[in-house]
Parts: structure tokens; sequence; C-alpha cells
């Protein structure tokens, strides 16, 4: 029995060395060699029987090797073969080295999928002020448009129930009746020709369009009587937002001579920069024409103070005696106000004015022992209610 198992051993080594082999998970790894264990003598009662050596496994050719994945072979260039030294540089990336995480996104095109083939280039189909050839024609008026009555609510409440409505939306909203009086100036001058008077005021009374316009001026000195004084009376009608055209009568008074009556046309607005203008023609019954330009300006100084630059000029084209009036250009008066604006409606002011008379008028007046040349000092009031 001991002879059989000491002829099987080796091949059941033999058998286990390489069972042992195929589950190794290391096999093929390079191990470092392990030094060998210091033999010992074995003990008298363990000595058996020599036992033949275990034939030593096959070695693997490939033990040890490290295998690289195997790769597969590159692609073949398109561009292999060409020339491509003519070709210009990659352009660098304008956003290279950006923090682009802040940006916002895209919004999404709101006509994307959106057929716009059919869609006009050219001008739009609208009503313009320029002439461009290129804009479609337009369509005339249908003629049924232009057929019907003004007011196409007529035809719903009738015509007399809306004349009455349309009567009471313009009282209520366009017919305001407005009346003013106007004290443009009030005032005493003082010079070297004596102590003076001198009112110059106006007022009107109706709407925005049509009223009726009334002015007044005089003038006289302290130590004597009143020189002269007129009234008008005059129709006003606005021409445009910032002009009305007057007409009427005038009617002067003369304590030291006669009183003489006027036809007037006259023109009073606002013209650009805000210049006040009162211009008018007089035409008297004895068929002396004159003339008369009034302007002012208010120069603004503070929200109370304001200086008031005043120009007159007048004129006539005859000479008449019994008026000291020669023909041409009779006279001007300039002058300079500063009035201090306790309320809009009441402002005293001080000034000076100067005034020259011209031609057979200056005449006429140093004729009687006058100056043609004169310069006042003022204090006045202008005010409005």
């Amino acid at each position: 029995m001991n002879r059989l198992a000491i002829a099987l051993a080796p091949l059941i080594l033999a058998a286990g060395a390489f069972s042992a082999q195929a589950q190794d998970p290391h096999a093929g790894h390079v191990m470092p060699a392990t030094p060998a264990p210091t033999p010992t003598r074995p003990a008298p009662e363990q000595v058996s029987e020599p036992q033949t050596p275990a034939r030593p496994a096959a070695q693997d050719p490939h033990a040890g090797h490290v295998m690289p994945p195997a790769q597969t072979p590159p692609a073949a260039d398109p561009h292999a073969g060409h020339d491509m030294s003519t070709m210009a540089p990659a352009q660098p990336d304008p956003h290279a080295g950006h923090d682009m995480s802040t940006m916002q996104p895209a919004q999404a095109d709101p006509h994307a999928g959106h057929d716009m083939s059919a869609m006009s280039m050219g001008p739009p189909d609208v009503p313009t002020s320029a002439d461009d050839s290129g804009r479609p024609p337009e369509a005339p008026v249908p003629a049924a448009a232009l057929s019907g009555p003004t007011h196409a609510a007529d035809l719903v409440f009738g015509t007399e129930a809306m004349d009455a409505s349309r009567q009471t939306l313009i009282a209520e909203n366009g017919d305001v009746r407005t009346t003013a009086v106007i004290i443009d100036r009030l005032e005493a001058g003082f010079g070297d020709g004596g102590d003076t008077y001198l009112w110059d005021v106006q007022g009107w009374s109706g709407g925005d369009i049509n009223r009726f316009w009334w002015k007044s001026e005089g003038e006289g000195d302290f130590d004597g009587a009143l020189e002269e004084a007129e009234v008008q009376a005059l129709y006003s009608r606005a021409i445009t937002p910032f002009w009305d055209v007057q007409a009427g009568v005038r009617q002067d008074f003369r304590p030291d001579g006669d009183d003489t009556t006027h036809l007037v046309l006259g023109l009073q607005g606002l013209a650009p920069y805000w210049f006040e203008i009162d211009a008018a023609a007089f035409l008297s019954t004895k068929g002396d024409l004159t003339a008369r330009v009034e302007a002012e300006y208010d120069q603004r100084l503070t929200q109370r103070l304001i200086l008031q630059p005043r120009l007159e000029i007048d004129a006539s084209a005859s000479d008449i005696p019994e008026l000291e009036i020669g023909s041409g250009l009779s006279s001007i008066e300039a002058g300079l106000r500063l009035r201090y604006e306790f309320r809009k409606e009441f402002a005293p002011y001080v000034g000076v004015e100067w005034s020259r008379s011209f031609g057979d008028t200056a005449d006429y007046i140093k004729a009687r022992g006058g100056e043609a040349d004169d310069t006042r000092f003022v204090v006045g009031l202008k005010a409005w209610f």
C-alpha cells in the first residue's frame, strides 16, 4: 500500500499544481522572490520513506509580459496630399479667456418657423408727407363715405335732438365768456418838462374767438389841465391762436381843441419770442390817416422781478397842423421799466422813458416853446382783474 501511494504521488502533485495555476488570479504577474524557509530537522517519528520529487509545471511563454490594449488603425486623412500652405490661419476666438457663465441665454426668435418670403420690403402703405413713388397708391375714398349726413348720430336720434345736444356741448366746453380789465400803465413822470401823469388801460368781454375790446389812453400835467385822451371801442376776432384782428371806432377828447372821431383797423397779439404787439391804423372823419405801433417784452429776472422794455412809434400820412403832427415818422417813445410782482395782479414799477419828435412834428413843438427831446423818470403800477 505504501508503495502504491509513493508511485501515485507524482501524478497527484502535478495535477494539483496545474489546477492551482489555472485558478491563481496573479498568474502571469512577476512576483518577487520569496526567501525559502530555513529547513528544520524532522522528528524521528515523522521520518518516512523517501518520496519522488514532483515535475515542475511548464512555463507560460507570455508569463510576465505586459500586453498593451489592441488599437484600431487610424482612419485615412481626407486631406492627405493636399497643399495646405496657402490656407489662412484660423482666426483667434475673440471670447477666449472671457467668463461666459453670467451671460443671459439668447432669446428665442419669435418669428422662427414663420414664412417671411411673402412680406413686402418696400415703403409702408400709409400716408406720409414724403413724395415716395415706391409707396403703393391709395384707393380713392368711396363715394358712399361722403353721401351721408354731416353728423351720423342724426340718423339715430334725429337732427333736432342732436342740434340741442351740440349747442349744450359748445356752451359747456368751448363757448366760455370771460371779462378782464388790464391797467398796463398808471404812472407819474418827472422831468425837465414838468411833472406829468398818464394812464393806459384796456379790457375785453367775450369768448375765445369773438370779443368786445375797449382801450383808453390819456395824459396831462399835474400843474395844468388834461392835454388829451382817447377811447376805443373794438370788435376783436381771433384769426390764429395768438393774433386778433380788431376793428371799431376811436374818439379823441381835447380840452383846447376839436374832438376827433376815427375808424380803427388793428392787429394785436403775441409775436415770436414773446413780444406783445399792438398795431393799428386810424382814419379820421377829416380824412387824416395815422398809425401807431406798440411793442413790449417781459424779461423775467426772478420769479417776481421783471424788466420790461417798451417801444412806441407814431406816424402820419399827412401834416395835421391843428394837432401838431407832421407827415412821416412823427415820434418815438422808448422806455425801460422794472416791476416787482407782489401778486400777478398787482405789480408796482419804476423806470425811465425817453421820447423824441421828428420832422414837422418837432418844428411844431419848438414853435410853441417845447422840447423835441425829453427824458423822464417814471413810477407806476401795472395791475389786472
